[in-house]
């Protein structure tokens, strides 16, 4: 993220890193990186801060980074337990707050993984999936999350100067966005009655969350830690291998996950900061969502 959380103050971060973990610090250096959470440098550590919508949200990032931390594999970079055990310390109703070891590496880019480090991230995500689940972990819910903020297309949007251009690109779009829907559900019915053959996965297995450091590859970012079908990691990483309806239902959600959430940060109160004219981009970037015919 590009912009610091509205809301929250340093004294306030500080104050729950010294309650939490008993780190003591008098500054710390915002890390303008990564996308949905804020990153700090303090006192030697890693700091996150992840926004929360609801409740749900915040029980449902514990059990993912406690997952995280249940699972004793090498190449997870795992939250640190506060000096009470939880690995999540609760900032006021808006945020939550985690810390990591400072790992020496170097990330990639979202986007495709390199050739060269193919092996080793099928390599890794295999012994992921094959590790035992952890009785804190959530399983994955198959609705396309922030689906409502695609509905309501008709009336004008209010929330902020980018509301009604957010619309008017979805309405423009509305009948092949309206397909995709139709075609997700249709894969969503066949995937799920395969509960049986879930695993533990990570969620978003892209570039950005390895960091390859000089004992190898170390996988970062737990906080979408479900049990899921082994294809929700997979997708990131082939074309063909695994089940085929599963591997297309999480390439397209993904595209519609990413564009319902764009929706609803444009739907909601908002004003012109860096992060949200880099959602602008993002959001036009997906479209047209069929290539011509």
């Amino acid at each position: 993220m590009l912009s610091e959380p509205e809301g929250l103050t340093i004294a306030e971060l500080l104050a729950g890193l010294a309650q939490g973990w008993g780190i003591n610090a008098r500054s710390a250096e915002y890390l303008p990186v990564g996308f949905g959470s804020y990153h700090w440098l303090v006192a030697g550590h890693f700091v996150t801060v992840d926004a929360l919508e609801d409740e749900a949200a915040y029980t449902s990032l514990c059990r993912a980074l406690e997952t995280a931390r249940a699972l004793h594999l090498d190449f997870v970079v795992a939250p640190l337990p506060t000096t009470a055990g939880p690995v999540v310390w609760r900032l006021g109703p808006r945020y939550a707050l985690s810390v990591y070891p400072v790992v020496e590496g170097d990330a990639g880019d979202f986007g495709p993984h390199r050739p060269d480090d193919l092996p080793e991230v099928l390599e890794l995500l295999t012994a992921l999936h094959r590790a035992p689940i952890p009785d804190c972990t959530e399983r994955a819910d198959l609705a396309l999350p922030g689906r409502s903020a695609l509905a309501g297309l008709d009336s004008p949007w209010t929330g902020g100067p980018y509301s009604e251009r957010a619309r008017h690109l979805l309405v423009e779009h509305a009948d092949d966005l309206a397909a995709l829907l139709a075609e997700y559900d249709a894969l969503v019915e066949q995937v799920r009655p395969t509960g049986a053959r879930w695993v533990v996965t990570h969620g978003e297995p892209h570039p950005g969350n390895f960091l390859r450091t000089p004992a190898g590859l170390v996988l970062v970012d737990w906080e979408t830690a479900r049990i899921a079908p082994p294809e929700r990691d997979l997708w990131f990483v082939v074309e063909t291998a695994g089940d085929p309806v599963a591997l297309a239902l999480y390439r397209l959600r993904w595209k519609l996950a990413d564009i319902a959430a764009y929706a609803g940060e444009f739907r909601r109160p908002h004003e012109i900061t860096d992060d949200i004219t880099a959602s602008w981009t993002y959001l036009q970037g997906y479209f047209p969502l069929r290539s011509p015919q």
